[in-house]
């Protein structure tokens, strides 16, 4: 499990690079990065959750933000739909993502010894932070969307990294 969320973990930074690097051909297909970004982070959630037998917020959480991206992908209405409150619900699903990173910080891997719950802790605040800073300026979002897509998927990246190192034991 560690060795696929360290993959999983990069292969969200690089995607995460290549929006900051790209920020034009990443504004041109926004929905499908995010679309994208939902259904690793949904889909890493759930094998870790039935790996570790935790069922939990987390658990839940990913299990949402997964068919959220299937939906996303495989409606064109919703892809539509998606366009034009994007900003609005990426700001909400980074808010909520750094808020589980919190919780999960604070509860479950702090029990076990490991001094990465606190990287997971300060990526969770910063989520929020993001995600705050967007849904209250969209317009400043608009203009920098490949740059923030690309911090989102690196945030996510290092927060699934963490994450699996700090509930290794």
């Amino acid at each position: 499990m560690l060795v696929l969320s360290i993959i999983f973990g990069i292969l969200l930074i690089s995607g995460g690079f290549f929006c900051i690097f790209a920020p034009i051909n990443t504004f041109m297909s926004m929905e499908y990065y995010v679309v994208i970004l939902l259904m690793v982070f949904g889909l890493f959630g759930i094998i870790k959750g039935i790996a570790a037998k935790r069922f939990g917020v987390s658990f839940v959480f990913s299990i949402l933000s997964f068919i959220f991206g299937i939906a996303v992908l495989f409606r064109p209405a919703l892809l539509l739909f998606t366009d034009g409150i994007l900003f609005y619900l990426l700001a909400a699903w980074i808010v909520l993502m750094g808020f589980v990173a919190i919780y999960s910080a604070v509860t479950v891997t702090r029990a076990t010894g490991s001094k990465m719950w606190i990287l997971q802790l300060i990526f969770g605040i910063i989520g929020i932070l993001l995600g705050c800073y967007t849904f209250f300026h969209p317009v400043v979002f608009a203009i920098t969307l490949g740059w923030l897509i690309g911090f989102y998927f690196i945030e996510a990246g290092i927060t699934m990294i963490a994450a699996s190192f700090s509930t290794r034991k």
